[in-house]
């Protein structure tokens, strides 16, 4: 019986146990996000990272052009923010390879906000750059 015992207060231990460590992580996530909060100007005078400049480049174009993108093919950082080229789908054709595509130049601020596009490129999706 007493293993039976030793068992079934493991048991009764290891819930509570979690509860522990989940109220752990919350508050250290809740201190996290207050300092995150408190500091907003810090926040705002940093540069987004690159992935999440890709992401908000792709998400804002498609919002103006009525296009969802393609692809990211570049982006590099700038003085004032990001720049990004992204390929977008113009003229669907059969066969796909001579469907019409697009480059756009999106500029971002540093926080990842569109402060400008333009075309700069228009090509078949079938087309080779020869350098």
């Amino acid at each position: 019986m007493a293993t039976d015992e030793e068992d079934d207060t493991e048991r009764v231990r290891r819930p509570s146990s979690k509860k522990t460590a989940r109220k752990t992580v919350k508050r250290t996530s809740g201190t996290r996000a207050d300092s995150r909060e408190s500091g907003t100007t810090e926040r705002a005078a940093r540069r987004v990272s690159a992935p999440r400049a890709m992401r908000y480049a792709s998400e804002q174009l498609e919002e103006l052009l009525g296009r969802a993108p393609d692809s990211v093919s570049a982006v590099q950082p700038t003085e004032d923010g990001w720049q990004a080229d992204v390929e977008v789908l113009e003229l669907e054709r059969v066969p796909g390879t001579t469907s019409v595509m697009a480059t756009y130049r999106v500029r971002l601020d540093s926080q990842g906000e569109l402060m400008a596009y333009e075309r700069t490129r228009r090509y078949t999706r079938g087309q080779v750059d020869r350098r």
